[in-house]
């Protein structure tokens, strides 16, 4: 029986992937900081193929505590889904260095510094994994300067790492959203560490997790090395490259009212 660790598993995407995988007959493994949250889910899956540690993902010893009770009560791990991030709203000049600290070690360190204490589990089933990347590491998203940049040095750190594991029969799939109706724009960031208290502006169209949650499991079945799933945001990515002093007119109309 296979074995899928999900980071950020306690709502949004992460649960809608705990929810289909499990139905897909897998072990789950969920972690997520919210603790009281991460054990209403697990209870509501409710078989021994559940387990769930609560833990700061930025926290190396969790990853220690995640690896050890999975070889200990699965015995492996075929797939790692790092899925776990946050984001802030605000303009980069009203931003404090402390939250672009935060947003880089959620969306940045913390899934790469999991998945190297991973491999060595992974490999030993050539397994896969699994990185939720952003079409804001593509493209400027006007007051995520910190989004943007954890997200782009994930897909460049993910990128790189798919050439090098190959070899080990292992497969890698990046994930590149745009806007979806979950908890990490709920919970997003103001620039002064406390919760945003704007609406969001957006680019394209706003997706639900269990839509996401179904295209990324039929692409890791096809072992698929990336997924653009929202069509709109990628045109929208090529545009800039193409023509990026229109795009730049679009994105300050779009995004007025969150500049101030």
């Amino acid at each position: 029986m296979k074995t899928v660790l999900i980071t950020g598993a306690a709502s949004g995407l992460g649960w809608s992937l705990a929810r289909q995988y499990h139905a897909l007959g897998w072990q789950l493994l969920l972690t997520d900081i919210n603790a009281t949250g991460l054990a209403e889910r697990v209870a509501e899956l409710g078989d021994a193929r559940v387990l769930g540690l609560a833990g700061d993902i930025c926290d190396p010893a969790l990853h220690q505590q995640l690896l050890e009770h999975c070889r200990q009560r699965f015995g492996r791990l075929d797939l790692l889904i790092n899925n776990a991030g946050i984001t802030h709203r605000s303009p980069t000049l009203q931003t404090a260095p402390a939250v672009l600290r935060k947003v880089m070690a959620v969306d940045y360190h913390a899934p790469a510094e999991l998945t190297l204490a991973a491999l060595p589990l992974l490999r030993e089933c050539a397994g896969q994994i699994i990185a939720i990347g952003s079409m804001a590491g593509w493209m400027p998203v006007l007051g995520r300067a910190g989004y943007c940049a954890a997200k782009s040095a994930l897909g460049q750190f993910f990128e790189v790492l798919r050439a090098e594991v190959e070899r080990d029969g292992m497969a890698l799939l990046l994930v590149y959203p745009s806007f979806l109706d979950t908890a990490i724009e709920q919970n997003a960031l103001a620039g002064d560490g406390q919760k945003a208290r704007h609406a969001r502006s957006t680019v394209g169209r706003i997706r639900g997790a269990e839509w996401m949650a179904t295209l990324i499991i039929q692409a890791q079945q096809a072992q698929q090395q990336r997924l653009f799933p929202d069509r709109g945001s990628w045109l929208a990515s090529l545009l800039w490259r193409l023509a990026p002093g229109f795009f730049y007119r679009q994105m300050r109309a779009r995004f007025s009212a969150e500049m101030g």
